[in-house]
């Protein structure tokens, strides 16, 4: 990777130059509006849907919702991930050379998980969706004309490899444990003086997440210019907040920096609950980063701690206003909406903070509360795509 002390600062202006940037390589992914899910989302759920929480026998807010849904689930390769790959590859090209760059190639490993994976995890093919990194790097690398050299887990799908392997990355094999995986990328940065380029938990990659958020931001601009809106909008800044998946960070990190000098647009973070996958959320009420987690939950790409860069952004207050927490039912239950509804094919992980405006009462009170008969303009970001047939099959399957 680049210097970190090279790095520009983590503010709007530098994602907005990261933009400027990678703008050529990415695909520049829609914004969509769904009338039903608004509908749903602004009713009060169930009571109860409340019994066992701190809000059993209270009245069920009702807040007025109006989303916008940023569909990353069309970007390359199916994820946000393009955007901090091409970034971070792009910036080292510009930082040592793209010549030095080709001749000593990228490496990165396929999963960014800190627990061991195993073939009885709630979907059968979890491996499928936490390595949107990997393709990613394969895919920018391939473009540049760089050399990359991916490792995997050995019980990665054949879908998996073979689509890496299709930018022309050269993968090599690994054992599934996180330790296992870094040897590997160790012997080959020994062996072929390839520069590593981390998942989520640098300056480079947070800045290029964070240009979904510019664009949806414009792209929301631009809906409310449009009738049946009437004339200009009354603010520069329309969303008060967005929503965003955590897992390392990255995309939460680089939507914060985006909005960190739009105190009117509120940034909150979404998490699943099982296993301890909260970390984020567990973090910000004991004070610290937690360093490790060890969950097994449905949205498997986001089963990995917060990164120690993106901690510094996601701990701020005045950056990141909260971070909530769903089921594995909310999740699903969410999924199944967005698919149904919207006819959107998203991964289990991009569903979480879709399941935040349905199911977070502590969200949705905060909503209804501050916003009002008049309701809230909300962005959520729909992080990926990356799942199977097979795979959704065997999570409802278990209903």
């Amino acid at each position: 990777m680049a210097d970190i002390k090279t790095c520009p600062p983590l503010s709007p202006d530098s994602i907005r130059e990261a933009y400027a940037l990678i703008g050529p390589n990415i695909h520049h992914t829609p914004v969509v509006t769904s009338k039903t899910l608004n509908r749903i989302a602004s009713s009060p759920q169930a009571a109860s849907a409340l019994k066992g929480t701190v809000f059993e026998d209270q009245r069920p807010a009702k807040p007025v919702f109006r989303l916008y849904f940023k569909c990353e689930n069309f970007q390359k390769i199916g994820a946000f991930k393009a955007r901090g790959a091409f970034h971070a590859l792009m910036r080292l090209c510009d930082q040592i050379g793209v010549d030095e760059v080709r001749k000593r190639g990228v490496t990165t490993h396929s999963s960014g998980r800190s627990h061991t994976l195993t073939l009885e995890a709630p979907i059968a093919n979890s491996n499928l969706l936490a390595g949107n990194h990997a393709q990613a790097l394969a895919l920018a690398a391939s473009t540049l004309g760089v050399p990359a050299h991916i490792v995997m887990p050995s019980i990665s799908t054949p879908s998996k490899i073979a689509g890496t392997k299709s930018y022309g990355a050269r993968v090599v094999f690994s054992g599934s444990t996180e330790p296992e995986r870094v040897a590997v990328v160790q012997d080959i940065i020994r062996e072929t003086g390839a520069i590593l380029i981390p998942p989520y938990d640098h300056p480079d990659i947070i800045l290029g997440q964070g240009t979904a958020a510019l664009e949806l931001e414009s792209q929301v601009i631009d809906l409310l210019k449009q009738p049946p809106s009437k004339g200009d909008i009354k603010k520069d800044h329309p969303l008060d907040a967005v929503l965003t998946p955590l897992g390392g960070g990255g995309l939460l990190g680089g939507t914060a920096s985006y909005f960190s000098n739009t105190p009117s647009t509120r940034v909150f973070g979404a998490e699943p609950s099982f296993e301890g996958g909260d970390d984020g959320r567990r973090g910000l009420a004991a004070g610290s980063r937690i360093p490790t987690v060890s969950t097994l939950t449905i949205a498997d790409g986001l089963r990995t701690p917060v990164g120690e860069i993106n901690w510094t952004v996601i701990s701020d207050n005045k950056k990141v206003q909260g971070i909530f927490a769903v089921t594995e039912n909310q999740i699903k239950e969410a999924m199944k909406l967005v698919l149904e509804r919207m006819k959107l094919f998203i991964e289990p992980s991009a569903a979480v903070p879709v399941a935040v405006v349905l199911f977070a009462e502590e969200f949705r009170r905060i909503v209804e509360r501050e916003g009002g008969e008049e309701g809230w303009d909300v962005g959520v970001i729909l992080s990926g795509g990356n799942t199977t047939v097979e795979a959704i099959q065997k999570l409802y399957r278990e209903d």
